[in-house]
């Protein structure tokens, strides 16, 4: 017969003993701060992390009683109802145990968030959550020294004295400056951590007095404008700025701020230059600043009615100075060179340069006619330059008749101005004899002279060959050449030539514009 088994039964030695909480394994360290915040909580709660890993059951019977222990310690309502003996029981056993009582707050999922990016808060590194948590201690500390900005400043302008010295407070220029640092601080940092963009004005304590006027666009608006954040912000502004008519030099600044926005903003433009006026502030300056801003712009046409603007302003103090004058004409002349080098045909700059040579007098500057000379050499094909030269020969009161129509004889200007003109204008034809802008000039120089169109005949005959005499023998080096040959014939009375002109020009030198041709040689019948 089997002795007994004196150490019980033998099933109840082979069952896996209970969990107990001493047995656990020290973490691994944690990589995230989601995962440091866990080891953290299952630390103080060692026994609920077996209960919700393992279950209720997997502990052992004085662990068991710890937990509920811990549950009914943690709601405080039910432990008033137990009896004094209960309590200190509970307190004995719960001493015993040698377990934090209390735990902290269970993490939660979503209690992290998402930085600007996107990027969960919680899968931070501890260094990358430690920098976070920085810069947010940071954020904080300026607010606190911003609101203390804002207090002292309502103070100082209450005339407050500090209960301390007896002195009224008063805001320094660097007080002023350090809060604005602080602003831009905090908002760089907002940036960095939330991606929130602040407007620069909010940042800037010299703005905190104005409310922005915003944009007010009519319900259901069929074309309501989308406009940029930052420049709606800005204009809400100088609404405010300009319903007060407020001239001061922080809204110089703000016009500079939006024109560079958009520079086509006319009245923005117009705003500046009332304040420009108000301030007394030097001519000079602002066509500084202003000559930057047309290198950048082109093709604003604001910038030069402003400019104009400028000289209508400052040419009264120096019309009695004739250095001046020349001083300020050759400053201009070299801007408008630099512009023009970049944008030849611009023809804003164009109308300011002839402005100019109306407004200083230089229609016998060698300087300026010199200049368009230049840029004819340069490309003959330059209208703009043939334009301006047209405009300083027969314009200049000197050898004019004021309000002298362009296309109208002028008796007043000298004969040797017209051969002159009519020398280059034939030079340059000949180097380009299919560029139309030359051929318009010479025909405006006759007119003005007086002269008719046949005292260029053989000139204009030089560029045709054999017309009319089969196309092989045909050669027609400048149509425009042919066109005034036209009405050279016409004007000679010979209809004949003159229609051949316009029938080939139709047929075969200029296919393109045939009705027109046709059309013309209509009018030779009339």
């Amino acid at each position: 017969m089997p002795a007994k088994n004196k150490g019980g039964n033998s099933k109840a030695k082979e069952a896996e003993p209970k969990q107990q909480v001493s047995a656990e394994q020290p973490p691994k360290e944690a990589q995230t701060i989601r995962e440091f915040v866990w080891q953290q909580y299952w630390s103080a709660n060692p026994i609920h992390k077996i209960v919700e890993e393992q279950g209720l059951d997997s502990l052992s019977p004085a662990d068991k009683q710890t937990y509920l222990n811990l549950e009914l310690v943690r709601n405080t309502d039910k432990v008033k109802y137990l009896s004094k003996k209960s309590q200190r029981e509970l307190w004995k056993q719960l001493s015993e145990a040698n377990v934090p009582l209390r735990g902290a707050p269970r993490p939660r999922d979503d209690q992290w968030g998402r930085d600007k990016k996107g990027r969960d808060i919680g899968d931070y590194t501890l260094e990358e959550y430690a920098v976070y948590e920085q810069k947010k201690s940071r954020i904080s500390e300026l607010d606190l020294e911003s609101t203390f900005f804002k207090r002292n400043r309502d103070r100082a302008h209450w005339e407050t004295k500090n209960a301390t010295t007896g002195e009224v407070y008063i805001i320094t220029e660097d007080d002023v400056r350090a809060e604005r640092g602080r602003r831009q601080e905090m908002a760089a940092l907002r940036s960095e951590l939330y991606g929130v963009t602040s407007n620069p004005y909010v940042n800037d304590p010299e703005w905190d007095d104005v409310v922005p006027i915003p944009q007010e666009e009519p319900e259901g608006a069929i074309a309501a404008i989308s406009y940029a954040e930052d420049y709606a912000e800005a204009m809400g502004y100088l609404r405010a700025v300009m319903a007060v008519k407020e001239h001061t030099p922080r809204c110089l600044r703000l016009t500079e701020h939006i024109i560079d926005l958009n520079p086509a903003h006319y009245t923005v433009w117009l705003y500046r230059f009332d304040i420009m006026k108000a301030l007394n502030i030097p001519i000079a300056d602002e066509i500084e600043w202003l000559n930057e801003v047309s290198l950048e712009h082109l093709k604003n046409y604001q910038i030069w009615h402003h400019r104009q603007l400028l000289m209508d302003l400052h040419y009264p103090a120096l019309q009695s100075d004739e250095d001046a004058i020349a001083a300020l004409a050759a400053d201009e002349h070299g801007f408008l060179t630099e512009i023009l080098e970049k944008d030849t045909k611009n023809y804003h700059v164009w109308g300011y340069r002839q402005y100019l040579v109306r407004k200083l007098g230089l229609w016998d500057s060698a300087d300026e006619l010199r200049s368009v000379e230049l840029m004819i050499s340069k490309d003959v094909r330059n209208n703009s330059a043939w334009s301006h030269r047209f405009f300083l020969v027969f314009g200049n009161p000197k050898q004019s008749t004021p309000d002298s129509l362009s296309m109208e004889h002028d008796p007043k200007v000298p004969a040797d101005i017209i051969d002159r003109e009519v020398s280059y204008t034939q030079e340059k034809i000949s180097l380009a004899p299919q560029n139309q802008s030359p051929w318009n000039y010479l025909r405006g120089v006759l007119v003005k002279g007086g002269r008719p169109v046949g005292s260029v005949r053989e000139f204009a005959e030089s560029f045709i060959t054999s017309l009319g005499e089969g196309e092989d023998k045909e050669q027609v080096r400048s149509t425009h050449a042919l066109d005034l040959l036209a009405d050279i014939y016409k004007e000679a009375g010979e209809k004949e030539k003159a229609d051949l002109c316009l029938r080939r020009l139709g047929e075969r030198w200029d296919r393109i514009r045939e009705a027109y041709w046709e059309y013309r040689r209509r009018k030779l019948e009339e």
